[in-house]
């Protein structure tokens, strides 16, 4: 008895999900070629890009609050079950070659674990207990803003954990796809692009997990250059770590520098591979150890260095 009146509490909940309704788009998607079928998918994610730009100002408040907390000492945690748990883990270990950040500076958890980042993980996204247990045992606190990704907005395992970030006064953060949900209630920042009902209906690893990695992006993106990981629109902090990387290294100095490539290669040597620093001794004529004071004098930004030596 108790099984079923879950069950029927459950259905009464997806019934109210804005991403779990019929799309009458695409009622008759199963009938079409597979360029017919192509353009009513295409069709439909052209609607998230605008669904995001309405939460800018949201997603704003987010980024003043990360940027804020990252420069007290504090991190960066995205929480989800899922879908929206990889994506978190996704966005989280990009920052790491991108922005050379630490390695537990911007951290992923997804309900049932490391094994759930490859295989579906069953009641995982219902244990509330996991999600609080799983926040305190990364020593989750008020230095640290929480994120939490739930395209439903209803996870219990996500809710749980941004209920207890906000009893120890750490930031929470919602991004979800629907506007009356608990995750919205509970977060003290919401983030919600309303993306409609999917093309396959509670598909939501289509409209609504795209609405959330672009929004991840922008998160951690906007972050990271308002705390000076990016000269212009160039990756100057990134972590030269493999072929690719290097040569992209180089080129970010030549592109900073208008210099040919034999000065960027001699610059990052003599730089130990930090973009960041070989392009402020190219554009300032100045030795490795004068160059590592100007950036620590200006945290790490470099427009600001270079002005200052101008």
């Amino acid at each position: 008895m108790e099984d079923t009146k879950r069950t029927a509490d459950l259905l009464a909940q997806l019934n109210k999900i804005v991403s779990e309704g019929r799309n009458p788009e695409t009622m008759e998607i199963d009938t079409l070629s597979s360029e017919g079928i192509l353009r009513k998918l295409n069709h439909e994610d052209a609607q998230v890009a605008p669904a995001v730009a309405t939460q800018i100002p949201s997603i704003a408040l987010a980024v003043d609050a990360i940027v804020e907390r990252l420069q007290r000492g504090g991190r960066l945690f995205y929480i989800g079950a899922g879908t929206s748990g990889r994506l978190g883990i996704l966005d989280a270990v990009e920052c790491r070659p991108t922005f050379s950040v630490p390695d537990d500076l911007v951290q992923g958890i997804i309900a049932g674990g490391e094994h759930a980042i490859q295989y579906a993980v069953e009641g995982a996204e219902d244990d509330r207990a996991a999600g609080v247990a799983d926040v305190k045992a990364l020593e989750l606190s008020e230095q640290d803003v929480l994120v939490g990704l739930s395209a439903s907005g209803r996870t219990p395992y996500v809710v749980a954990a941004l209920e207890y970030a906000n009893t120890i006064n750490c930031v929470s953060v919602s991004v979800t796809c629907n506007p009356d949900s608990p995750l919205m209630t509970t977060a003290k920042i919401g983030i919600c692009p309303v993306v409609g009902a999917e093309a396959l209906t509670g598909s939501t690893r289509m409209k609504s997990g795209t609405a959330q990695k672009l929004v991840l992006n922008m998160l951690s993106t906007a972050s990271m250059i308002r705390l000076g990981k990016t000269y212009e629109n160039l990756m100057v902090d990134v972590n030269a770590s493999n072929e690719k990387l290097r040569a992209r290294a180089i080129r970010i100095v030549m592109q900073a520098t208008d210099c040919e490539r034999a000065t960027a290669e001699q610059a990052l040597k003599e730089a130990k591979n930090r973009a960041k620093l070989a392009i402020l001794m190219i554009l300032t004529g100045t030795k490795r150890g004068e160059a590592e004071a100007l950036l620590d004098q200006e945290n790490g930004f470099l427009r600001r260095a270079v002005e200052q030596k101008s």
